[in-house]
This record gives C-alpha cells, structure tokens and sequence, in this order.
C-alpha cells in the first residue's frame, strides 16, 4: 500500500500512486485536479512525457520542454480542440492562483524494468500564454488545436504538499523576472486559428512541413534554413559555428536580383520552437546583429503581438520575422525539402 508523501522533490522519480494519493487526485489523464467544495480548483496536476526521437518523428507535436517552457497540448485526441472542461481550467490560474504540477513519464508503462517510480517531478508551473493553431490530430488530418505554454519553477529543492497553494500565490505574486511578460506578450499573432474546414486547400500539406520541421534537431533545422535562403536567391549563405553563434546561426547576402541590396549583410536567427517568440527575443537579436546589417527570426512557432511591435519599432533598426505557417509556405513554393 502506497503512503501519502508530505512533500515531492524537483528531478526525483514517483509512481502514479504516489502522484494521486498524495495530491488527491485522479488516477488517469493528462491533467487531473483537485476541487475544493465550492468548486473551485485546489490544484491541478498536468501529466506529461519525456519524448525520443521516434515519437518525434511520428509527432513531433508531443508536449515539450523548452528552456523554461513547457508546451503542452490540450486534451483530444481527433477533430478541432475546445477549450472547455479541464483544458478551460488551466488559464483560469492567473486569477485564481492555483498550483499546477507538472510531473513527466522517464520511460514508456510497458517497460516493467524501471518499476513503477518513472514519473519524473518538473516543479510548479504558472500559465504563461495559450493559443490555437493547426496540426495533426492522431488520424493525421489537419485540425484546430490549442497548446498552453507554461513556465517551470524548478530552481527549489522540494515543494510540501499542505504549502503548495502559498507557495504558488508567492511565485506568482512577485511576478520574477523570467515571468515578467507584458500583456501583449501574451497574446499571439497567429494567420491560421480557424477551424479546419475554413483552411486554404494547401493547409495540410503546409502543417506536414511544419511538422517534419519540428522533427528535426537544432543543427540540421539550421542547415534547412541555409538551404532555402540558397534556393530563393541569397548568395554567401554561411551557418555559423553551433552553440558559438552569439545568437547569429545564418550570415547571408542578397542575390543579384536584390541588386540595390547585394552589399547588405543579412543575419538570421533560426528557432525551432513550439512555444512563442516574444518581444524579448527581437530585442536580443537586434543588439547581437552587427552595424550596418539587418535580422530576421525564423520560427517554426509564432510570434507575440508585443514581438510583431518590437520589430518594427520607430528608430529601432528593423527584424524581419518569419512564423512557421511562412516558413512553410516558402519552403514549398520554393521546392526545398525539409
């Protein structure tokens, strides 16, 4: 029989057991919670997996960690997302100052090797932002989805089950730096959040090559991205030396069909990310881009509003930016393959 536990420390393994039992939740599903009696939302506990590179390749859609940032994908499976039952309720803890727990599967549930502590505890989570885009429900086809982007407190050692609720107020309510996003940080500029009956004819053939993209490891997205800057006309493309690049990844100059232009220096940041451009990222490539060029940021996510405004600043030396429904879309007019 399983005991309740008083406290979970950050990076240590635990049953599922261990999770519902002592957490009072339910015993399946990404994302359990914990009512209160007036059905408020005590906690909430969001399951998620630790990916390989196969479940990459089939889905490169599996919920992610990056940086900071989880990336996590609402509940359902197959057809347009709704963001409604538990899905709603993660948004909701802006105001109501809930805990979230993120807790992510080691290793696979028909691995009996391992026994049953393979659920790996990330820390609490505050919701940063939430959006919908396109991609491939489990059937394959072209759908409206709605990811949550969250960011991970894990720079403490454990979390005491009977404090989580003031230890998340407190998190919260300082507002750290890493959390610190303007309200128009939050919302994201997106082309394509229609339901998938109102796409363009091509949106499925796009989402593909968004979703091979974010397949690929960082280096070889960068050597795609290098490829197409070839293919549509740029000349000196040259990747820059990985993890040394100061922020740079692409030097490249314009062809001698931009003629007015062939002299300018070009350089590009390459970003192979689930979760949202913000302003800051253009404010830091702006100050690594050397004198007298210019910068563009590739993602294969979106940007924020607050990115968008950034870039075109008055008196600030303008970013081009490039959204992943762009890339793509350049990519097949272009014939570059991914």
């Amino acid at each position: 029989m399983t005991t309740s536990l008083s406290s979970f420390r950050v990076g240590s393994l635990y049953s599922n057991e261990d999770v519902y039992q002592s957490l009072g939740v339910g015993n399946a599903g990404g994302i359990r919670t914990n009512t209160r009696a007036d059905g408020g939302t005590q906690r909430m506990i969001i399951m998620t997996s630790l990916p390989d590179a196969k479940s990459l390749v089939e889905n490169p859609y599996h919920d992610r960690v990056e940086g900071n940032v989880l990336v996590y994908t609402a509940a359902g499976r197959v057809g347009d997302q709704t963001i409604t039952g538990q899905n709603a309720k993660i948004a909701r803890q802006s105001t109501e100052l809930f805990p979230i727990w993120a807790f992510q599967l080691q290793t696979s549930r028909r691995d009996r090797s391992t026994g049953p502590k393979r659920w790996k505890f990330l820390g609490l989570l505050q919701h940063l932002r939430s959006h919908a885009e396109t991609q491939h429900d489990s059937a394959g086809s072209t759908r409206l989805a709605f990811v949550f982007e969250l960011y991970i407190y894990d720079r403490f050692d454990e979390v005491a089950v009977d404090l989580d609720a003031a230890t998340m107020a407190t998190l919260i309510g300082e507002n750290l730096v890493e959390t610190r996003i303007e309200d128009a940080d939050r919302e994201v500029e997106l082309a394509e959040s229609r339901s998938a009956q109102d796409l363009p004819i091509d949106a499925e053939a796009l989402e593909g090559i968004r979703r091979h993209l974010l397949g690929q490891d960082p280096k070889r997205f960068e050597t795609t991205i290098s490829d197409l800057l070839v293919h549509t006309g740029f000349r000196n493309v040259q990747v820059t030396r990985y993890s040394q690049d100061g922020g740079i990844d692409i030097n490249a100059r314009p062809g001698d069909s931009s003629w007015p232009m062939t002299h300018l220096l070009v350089q590009v940041q390459a970003k192979r990310w689930m979760h949202t451009v913000g302003r800051r990222e253009v404010a830091e490539l702006r100050g690594s881009i050397l004198p007298h060029s210019v910068g563009c940021i590739v993602t294969t996510s979106h940007f924020s509003r607050a990115a968008i405004s950034e870039s075109t600043s008055t008196g600030k030396v303008p970013i081009s930016l490039v959204n992943g429904h762009e890339l793509a879309r350049l990519m097949k007019s272009s014939g570059v393959t991914a």
